[in-house]
């Protein structure tokens, strides 16, 4: 471990805005690599199996982000504690929430294995396979479901590396994943003639690589949190403490699984194969949006934890002040771009006329409130800094589950297919409001909270 505490003394003593572009930038890069390779994969596929690989695709992906869903629970949550305690000069207790969220998160992953092993067909039914998509997904999902302990580690870790102020490690380490998925991706795509099989192998040789260097990096001392096997010692407190925190990440992630599969369904019924495969390259497109402004939220989220902990409270509110605008630039000049090219983008993924014609019309109605997705996403990032569990829950569970959905399962009985498209939107709207309520709430009210104490918020 570094006896240093320079990463810890810039958490409290550089400038927010520095700082803000110090830790914001990497995570930036990092996720919109991410969001590349996942695009990549989609454009290499429709080019090698058509749209009907696109389908298959799109069924697999809720599934895998249901397994994000669930690390990134572990990953999120006990990163905010580290953040804490490191704020608090407790360096034992961040040692020991390392140890519990690398072994939840893993032992999570091994569990999703078995059960892709053994209900394969379905799990895939069930988020909206149909008879001509099983094939190409089963196909996919056979090798793709052998990653699942690999990315539970490497999500689990990176938040942990972002915790601690190191940044720039999490970007290599998914910099070097991504970049080594999109090399091989056309190998085995194409020149071993795996199709849509291929696309899955070089994921998960990318995941392994991936685990290799941030083991190294915790297992070679360039972490600031002590290592040792007595970490690794399961400690219920510290578990619930993880899980409360980062129950508000299951929440936004597995319940946005969740709209997934109702969606798959309901343009299953609607619009067939077609339906299903524009929101697999509209979600994919949406994904260089959400990466980044989830990348601002990761790097608010260290200097929010840090100095709570340490009962800098002008600190926290500066940093939010700045990261919210931060995210709204970057959401609206999205918006000029998916609202303006929608058919030139669509193109990038398939040459089907009808499919580029259902896509442009998909982002064109979905995407008008998407300026206001900034806010919303550092917004819910906030609480869970704060290790206000409750209320993070809340803003989660909002616009996927509370607002997303019922109008998923209403309008389209009206207006067909558009009525999908129309319920965006309208959600992302009233989740705007509510967010914003809440978060001047609880900046104008910052109290501090022990980081081994509770951790619901109010």
């Amino acid at each position: 471990m570094k006896t240093s505490s320079s990463r810890s003394d810039l958490l409290a003593s550089e400038s927010v805005g520095r700082l803000l572009l110090r830790l914001s930038v990497p995570a930036v890069v990092g996720m919109l690599v991410q969001a590349l390779y996942n695009a990549v994969d989609t454009v290499f596929v429709g080019q090698a199996v058509g749209t009907l690989g696109i389908g298959g695709l799109s069924v697999v992906f809720p599934i895998q982000m249901l397994l994000m869903a669930v690390a990134q629970t572990f990953g999120v949550g006990g990163a905010s504690r580290i953040s804490r305690c490191m704020g608090a000069g407790d360096v034992r207790g961040a040692g020991f929430t390392f140890g519990n969220m690398v072994l939840l998160a893993v032992l999570a992953g091994f569990l999703f294995l078995v059960a892709g092993l053994v209900f394969p067909v379905a799990l895939l039914r069930a988020f909206g396979a149909t008879d001509a998509l099983l094939p190409s997904a089963l196909e996919y999902f056979g090798v793709i479901i052998y990653s699942s302990p690999l990315m539970a580690f490497v999500m689990a870790t990176n938040n942990a590396v972002r915790a601690e102020g190191n940044a720039t490690v999490a970007m290599r380490s998914m910099m070097l994943g991504a970049g080594l998925n999109i090399a091989l991706d056309p190998v085995f795509i194409f020149l071993l003639d795996m199709g849509v099989r291929g696309a899955a192998v070089a994921t998960v040789i990318s995941l392994a690589v991936s685990c290799v260097y941030l083991g190294g990096y915790f297992i070679l001392g360039k972490s600031e949190l002590p290592m040792g096997w007595r970490y690794f010692r399961f400690q219920r407190d510290i578990a619930v403490q993880v899980v409360s925190v980062g129950s508000s990440t299951f929440a936004r992630t597995g319940a946005t699984s969740v709209t997934t599969l109702l969606l798959n369904h309901i343009l299953g019924g609607i619009a067939g194969e077609i339906g299903i495969a524009t929101f697999g390259v509209m979600f994919r497109l949406l994904m260089f949006l959400f990466m980044p402004l989830t990348g601002i939220s990761q790097g608010l989220q260290p200097i929010v934890g840090y100095n709570y902990g340490a009962r800098q409270f002008h600190r926290v509110r500066q940093g939010v002040r700045i990261a919210v605008f931060s995210g709204t630039v970057v959401a609206s000049l999205a918006f000029i771009l998916f609202f303006g090219f929608p058919g030139m983008l669509m193109r990038l993924f398939t040459d089907d006329p009808q499919l580029v014609a259902s896509g442009r019309n998909a982002l064109r109605w979905s995407l008008i409130c998407l300026p206001l997705a900034g806010f919303q996403i550092v917004g819910s990032g906030v609480f869970q800094a704060l290790g206000k569990s409750v209320p993070a829950l809340f803003l989660s569970l909002s616009r996927p589950l509370l607002l997303l959905f019922p109008f998923v399962m209403i309008l389209p009985r009206f207006f067909g297919v558009n009525g999908v498209w129309f319920s965006f939107p309208l959600s992302d709207g009233l989740s705007f409001l509510i967010t914003f309520v809440m978060v001047r709430r609880v900046l104008g009210r910052l109290a501090p909270l022990h980081c081994l104490g509770a951790t619901h918020g109010r």
